[in-house]
């Protein structure tokens, strides 16, 4: 351990003043340096490399359980408690914040559907329950939206909208996305806050010509909605917070990558046993 120590600050002072200090022979210590590595000290070597190399490729968004996985995943087995000590020697943890809050406002009580959810977020096939949502994002010096479908089986993000303005358009052309890329049946629940969008003639008149059923969180009760009050925490946690947009394209540009490039088909969710969205609908499958 003294040897070690020595070694570390070997070039801010002298090996035999340090040694003095440590009480340690100067013959002892070189004797100490030249030994061979052993297997051991290899291993976490290699493993050290792994985490810092896993930890990069994902832009700081893992910490040590998702990294852990990974390593699993490419053959490299350890454990989450190896991994956080040396994250924590390294002094690198990945991004974190706040959980999402939300603050009450005064909705109307029109159109309010009924809350067919109440919280069972659990999915037992694709398409069987899906939720929506609006976020904001600012970008350089005007206000972003983000409008996000969500399918409950995998938490996977079928459908998504940006634009500069929180409309009903908006949130129609994440619906028409999902659509698009969905086989959905009728009865399909999609759940969503009582926004105003929301309670739109025009959205829930498109929702039920597809004969889906729409379903509305209780007045000022964020959990109702959970699972995409969690995904707009962590996008803006792993993305947003961590970038300063220029413009709308390297906004819109990135939010792209995020979901349909990291979210959908690489990011590891403890509630899918640390399987992608992808991953676990193909095994699902």
């Amino acid at each position: 351990m003294k040897y070690a120590l020595i070694e570390e600050f070997c070039q801010c002072y002298a090996v035999r003043l340090m040694c003095r200090v440590m009480e340690v022979s100067a013959s002892g210590y070189y004797r100490w340096k030249q030994r061979p590595v052993s297997l051991r000290e290899q291993r976490r070597a290699e493993t050290e490399a792994a985490i810092m190399e896993t930890y990069e490729s994902f832009k700081a968004r893992y910490g040590a359980p998702r990294i852990a996985q990974e390593l699993t995943a490419t053959g490299k087995p350890c454990s989450v408690n190896y991994v956080a000590g040396i994250m924590r020697e390294k002094d690198i943890r990945a991004r974190n914040g706040k959980a999402f809050k939300y603050s009450r406002s005064s909705e109307a009580m029109t159109n309010v559907a009924d809350n067919l959810l109440w919280r069972q977020f659990a999915a037992a096939r694709p398409n069987q329950k899906w939720t929506t949502d609006i976020t904001y994002i600012w970008v350089k010096d005007c206000w972003l939206y983000l409008a996000t479908v969500m399918d409950l089986h995998s938490r996977y993000i079928v459908g998504w909208s940006l634009d500069m303005s929180m409309t009903e358009a908006l949130i129609t052309d994440a619906l028409s996305m999902a659509y698009g890329r969905r086989e959905v049946t009728p009865g399909l629940i999609v759940h969503s806050d009582r926004g105003v969008q929301y309670r739109s003639t025009g959205y829930q008149d498109y929702l039920r010509s597809r004969q889906c059923v729409p379903s509305m969180s209780r007045k000022g009760n964020c959990w109702d909605n959970a699972p995409m009050e969690s995904f707009f925490s962590r996008l803006k946690v792993e993305l947003i917070y961590a970038e300063h947009f220029e413009s709308i394209t390297s906004a819109k540009s990135a939010i792209f990558e995020y979901i349909e490039v990291f979210y959908n088909r690489k990011r590891r969710h403890s509630a899918l046993g640390y399987l992608s969205p992808v991953e676990y609908e193909r095994r699902c499958a």
